[in-house]
């Protein structure tokens, strides 16, 4: 195995940078870390995979040891993937995060109680309605109730 220099130290700078950056308190340079020591992490599975060889297809005429082996590069486009998804949810944090700081002391209950006020309206509109639909069923009862009167049958 032969693994370039250029790239383990470009590894080695961006694992350490990266988590030097992770451990500040902004949430961006966490993520801006958490990007750095991704990337980091793909070149050292990549370094780590050994020497570039024929694709992994056996064939007529092609020997197994000169077959480069295909589970690194597997790896790393799992691993791209869940960066990528860990860095849109890093993204939704920043953002809510950063609204939440805009809103003050008032936090996330800025538009509640209008909403309160709206909700509590239309509670009363329906008790009232159900009042009225009981008093309206309560009148058929009453009149069923009652004697009914002679019908003319034609």
């Amino acid at each position: 195995m032969n693994a370039s220099l250029t790239l383990l130290v470009l590894c080695a700078v961006m694992f350490g940078s990266g988590v030097y950056v992770m451990l500040e308190r902004s949430l961006t340079r966490v993520l801006i870390g958490f990007l750095l020591v991704g990337n980091a992490v793909n070149i050292l599975i990549f370094i780590m995979s050994g020497a570039p060889g024929l694709g992994p297809i056996l064939g007529a005429g092609v020997d197994p040891d000169d077959i480069s082996d295909p589970l690194p590069q597997a790896f790393i486009l799992t691993a791209i993937v869940i960066n990528l998804g860990v860095t849109a949810f890093m993204l939704a944090l920043i953002y809510r995060s950063w609204w939440l700081a805009q809103l003050g002391d008032e936090g996330d209950l800025v538009d509640d109680e209008s909403d309160d006020e709206i909700e509590a309206g239309r509670a009363a509109d329906i008790v009232r309605s159900a009042a009225q639909d009981d008093d309206a069923i309560q009148q058929i009862i009453d009149a069923s109730d009652e004697e009914p009167e002679e019908v003319e049958h034609r």
